[in-house]
C-alpha cells in the first residue's frame, strides 16, 4: 500500500470510529424521557385521554362594559286614569281621551357583567351559556306632552342566555386565504413557497366570531312593581378576540339585543308593551380548561410541549404560549 493509501485508510478509520462514538449517545434516550414528536396521549389511560381531549374544547369568561337602553311605549288604553301619566308643561291638563295613541321614549345608560362557559367546536362554531346581571336608571317616558312615570328610577335584571357563534376569521381561516393569495405561483418556485410557509408558520391571536343570543330575563329589583319581562329576548353580537396563549385570550364584544316588557296596571285589562334596545360595548377575557398537564418530572425544565413516555405535558403556564418562537421566551 502506498502513502497516499496509507492515509485515505487512516481518515477512514478515525472517521468510522468518531461516528461510532457520536450515533450510539445521538440514539440515545434524553436522560428526561423527552421526545420531540409531539403526537402523543394526553393520560396515560384511555379515559383521561379522552377527558382530557374533550375539556380543551371548553372555556370560562367574564366580561362587563357599558350599554345604552333606548325605551320605546306606544300607549294606547281605554281607561288611561289607570296609569301613571302626567302632563309635563306646567299650564297642561289632563286631557288624553280613551284610545288615544301616544308616542313615548327614553333612554339611559346601564352597566352589564356576565359569566358564561363556552364550547369550540371545531374552530367552526363555538355554543355557549352564560349568567348576567345588568343595573342602570330608566327615566320617565317622555311623548307628545305627557310622561309616564315609574315608582323608581334604578333597576337590577338578571339574565340566562345562550349563544350560537360562527368563526368568520382566525388562524386557521387566515392561511386558507394566504394558500388562495399564492395560488398563482408554481409549485416548483422555491423563493415564493418559502414565504408562504414563513407566513402560514407565523402566530396569529386574532379571531373574529359573529354570535347570536337568546335568553330570559329577571326581574330581581324592577323599577316598577307592576313592570315584568315574560317574554324571551333575543340579540346579535360581533366579538373581536386576541389570544395571549392556547389557553388565554381576551375579547372585545360589541352587541344589540332586542327586550320587550309588559306593564300591567292594576285595575287594566289590558298590557302595556315597553320595547328596550340595548347596545352594548364589553371587555373580557377568557381561559380555556388545559386538556396537557402541567409537567412535574424532577429536574424537566423543558419550556414547550414535550412528551414523557408518550404523554402529552406542557412546560408553561396557561398565560404563556406553549410553543413560543425565537424572542418569546
Amino acid at each position: 500500500m502506498n502513502l497516499f493509501g496509507k492515509k485515505a485508510f487512516a481518515a477512514v478509520s478515525i472517521f468510522l470510529f468518531i461516528c461510532g462514538i457520536q450515533f450510539p449517545l445521538m440514539a440515545q434516550e434524553d436522560i428526561f424521557g423527552i421526545e420531540r414528536k409531539i403526537k402523543g396521549r394526553k393520560s396515560e389511560n384511555e379515559l383521561g385521554n379522552v377527558f382530557r381531549n374533550m375539556v380543551s374544547n371548553f372555556s370560562f369568561e367574564i366580561s362587563t362594559g357599558a350599554a345604552y337602553q333606548e325605551h320605546d311605549l306606544l300607549f294606547n288604553s281605554d281607561t288611561p286614569s289607570n296609569y301613571p301619566l302626567r302632563p309635563t308643561g306646567a299650564d297642561q291638563q289632563m286631557d288624553i281621551q280613551p284610545g288615544d295613541t301616544l308616542a313615548m321614549t327614553t333612554g339611559q345608560m346601564a352597566y352589564p357583567i356576565n359569566v358564561g362557559v363556552r364550547v369550540n367546536v371545531f374552530n367552526f362554531v363555538t355554543l355557549g351559556a352564560g349568567y348576567g346581571r345588568e343595573w342602570g336608571n330608566i327615566s320617565p317616558l317622555m311623548g307628545q306632552g305627557y310622561a309616564f312615570d315609574f315608582e323608581r328610577s334604578n333597576y337590577t335584571y338578571d339574565k340566562l342566555y345562550g349563544t350560537l357563534g360562527l368563526v368568520l376569521w382566525d388562524a386557521g381561516k387566515r392561511n386558507a386565504f394566504l394558500r388562495w393569495q399564492y395560488r398563482k405561483y408554481s409549485g416548483n418556485n422555491i423563493a415564493m413557497q418559502s414565504e408562504l410557509k414563513q407566513r402560514a408558520r407565523q402566530i396569529y391571536p386574532w379571531r373574529l366570531v359573529a354570535e347570536g343570543e337568546f335568553g330570559s330575563m329577571m326581574m330581581r329589583h324592577p323599577p316598577d312593581q307592576n313592570l315584568t319581562a315574560p317574554d324571551p329576548y333575543y340579540g346579535i353580537a360581533l366579538r373581536l378576540e386576541y389570544d395571549f396563549s392556547e389557553y388565554t385570550r381576551a375579547f372585545v364584544r360589541s352587541a344589540a339585543a332586542f327586550r320587550t316588557f309588559a306593564y300591567t296596571a292594576p285595575e287594566a285589562q289590558e298590557i302595556q308593551n315597553i320595547d328596550q334596545n340595548v347596545y352594548s360595548l364589553q371587555v373580557g377575557v377568557s381561559v380555556s380548561l388545559p386538556g396537557t398537564k402541567k409537567c412535574k418530572v424532577g429536574g424537566c425544565r423543558v419550556v414547550m410541549k414535550h412528551l414523557h413516555n408518550g404523554v402529552e405535558y406542557r412546560g408553561s403556564s396557561i398565560w404563556y404560549r406553549q410553543n413560543r418562537k425565537v424572542g418569546q421566551w
